[in-house]
């Protein structure tokens, strides 16, 4: 049986949160602030990393088991939908049932949930554990966040939570490189397999370090209607997005999911003000500060996570590089959000978040635009500025996301608000992919048929147009077996231009939807939790 503690709410005039009280307090190890961030932060680390490891992996994914682009795609999007759907419900599991409890058994089904994916042999299987990683990696994110926030006293707890945001943006910004490496020189499965030993390591220095925590006023029920109303609308939202390219944007399907999606939110929204105990207690959002914050994390994933999901292809597949090369030619990106997290911590500290976030989203908005003019010989030095400037500009967002949006929210909701931060984040990479994929796949429709004649190449039939677009949308030339050397340089030529053409767009509207994340980051400011001893009745 594990030692439990009662966090009391912060009473009226109270800025930080309530000391641990109603336990002993912790000695040793058991309850350590700083060995509770290291705890946290290699769970965290394992399911950040799993974020953007997976893209330079679907390349090798694609071929060993002959999966489609947008087989792909759900590789993706259905672990980031899933963590997106699960994470708010998560935070109240574990202010019902414990901190430590729900972190511990995030990391146990995540790891397992993991090499179960290694050990897949079809999409079908790897598309559904990559469901269940991102409902248990939803289960441990906000605990790790509360454990944090129940644990630290109230005068360190910023820099832990700079620090726990800098793992996530150290950790998603190194998952292209770690994953190049184990790719090439062992498997794709590898990408899977190495979450195994991590989240053993999680769960053992869980069961010695963390002390649980539970709020007094924890939650006695579920807002099951809320959940389901919740993920429905999201699946038919993103399944339109998918779908729209094969069914066309004015077939009847694509808009009757898409009316369903509207549908399924309007009835979410209004079913939060009437249930006792809402998922999202939409009151929340009256918060200025709080609704820029939740904007600029769904707009800055949208540019981020869909953008990068192209790089991987034209790295590999019109540059020819190897996985690890292609992870190596990341490195900027990696490095500069790295160096850039302490950085944007102390400007965020000195300043305030609105500068540094309107300025790195005004970055972020650039690197994109200059990675639409990317061309099939661009060298190693182009693209190393473009991608370092990307990281630059999403290093203030990373880190200063969550002070944003957890600090402008009523102390009682600051689980709540940290479980909506990160879903909004994951709701936003499942719709850059969604969204850009579908703009680059009508970009390679549109051209393809044009550019293939314009080559002098023999016409193809529609079903052969097809599946040569299929194809072009990775970045790979239809080449087949026997076809003329000089005939496979033409088809070369025309499959990479036509898939530059449709990377280009997508650059475009992601450095677009940067240029909006500037303005909304304009509306943010300090979360200072002013409104600690506002009641319910306030919100």
């Amino acid at each position: 049986m594990t030692s439990q503690t009662t966090i009391e709410t912060a009473g009226p005039g109270d800025g930080a949160p309530a000391a641990p009280s109603g336990g002993s307090p912790a000695s040793g190890l058991r309850g350590h602030p700083w060995f509770t961030l290291i705890t946290v932060a290699v769970g965290v680390m394992m399911v950040a990393l799993d974020g953007t490891i997976v893209a330079i992996a679907n390349p090798a994914i694609k071929d060993d088991l002959n999966a489609s682009f947008a087989d792909v795609q759900w590789i993706t999007n259905g672990y980031f939908l899933a963590l997106a759907v699960a994470l708010i419900t998560a935070g109240k599991l574990g202010d019902r049932f414990g901190h430590r409890q729900t972190f511990l058994i995030g990391v146990v089904g995540f790891a397992a949930a993991s090499g179960a994916i290694g050990l897949s042999d079809s999409i079908p299987l790897v598309v559904t554990f990559r469901v269940l990683q991102g409902v248990f990696g939803a289960l441990l994110m906000p605990a790790a966040l509360g454990l944090l926030r129940a644990t630290f006293p109230a005068e360190k707890l910023n820099t832990a939570i700079g620090i726990w945001g800098m793992v996530i943006g150290a950790s998603t910004a190194g998952g292209p490189i770690l994953g190049g490496v184990l790719v090439e020189h062992v498997n794709w499965q590898s990408v899977f397999f190495i979450n195994v030993p991590v989240g053993l390591l999680a769960v053992l220095l869980g069961l010695v370090i963390l002390l649980d925590h539970r709020a007094e006023n924890a939650p006695r029920s579920f807002d099951v209607l809320g959940i389901a109303l919740l993920s429905v609308a999201m699946f038919c939202l993103v399944w339109a997005l998918i779908k729209a390219p094969a069914w066309g944007w004015g077939d009847g399907r694509t808009w009757a999911f898409i009316a369903a999606s509207v549908l399924c939110f309007a009835l979410f929204a209004l079913w939060e003000t009437k249930v006792k105990e809402p998922l999202i207690p939409l009151g929340l959002f009256r918060s200025v500060p709080l609704s820029a914050g939740v904007v600029l994390m769904v707009l800055m994933a949208i540019a981020f996570m869909g953008g990068l999901f192209f790089v991987t292809f034209y790295l590999q597949n019109v540059h020819g590089m190897s996985p690890i090369d292609a992870g190596l030619h990341l490195l900027p990106l990696t490095g500069m959000m790295i160096v850039g997290s302490p950085l944007a911590a102390f400007l965020i500290g000195k300043l305030g978040p609105r500068v540094p976030l309107a300025g790195g989203m005004a970055a972020t908005a650039l690197a994109m635009y200059g990675m639409s003019t990317l061309q099939t010989d661009t060298g190693s030095g182009v693209m190393s500025l473009w991608f370092a400037l990307l990281g630059l500009g999403l290093a203030p967002v990373m880190v200063g996301a969550t002070e944003v949006i957890v600090g402008n929210a009523p102390m009682e909701l600051s689980g709540v608000a940290g479980g909506l931060q990160q879903a909004a984040m994951q709701i936003g990479g499942s719709l850059g992919t969604a969204v850009l994929g579908a703009v680059m796949v009508s970009k390679v429709d549109s051209d393809l048929a044009g550019n293939w004649k314009d080559a002098g190449l023999p016409p193809l039939t529609p079903a052969q147009l097809a599946q040569a677009s299929e194809a072009v949308q990775v970045g790979v030339a239809p080449v087949s077996e026997g076809m003329p050397e000089a005939m496979v340089a033409k088809v070369t030529d025309v499959a990479h231009d036509t898939f530059i053409s449709g990377m280009g767009l997508a650059s475009l509207v992601a450095a677009g939807v940067a240029v909006v994340a500037v303005f909304v980051a304009l509306l943010t400011k300090r979360g200072v939790n002013a409104d600690a001893g506002m009641g319910p009745g306030h919100i």
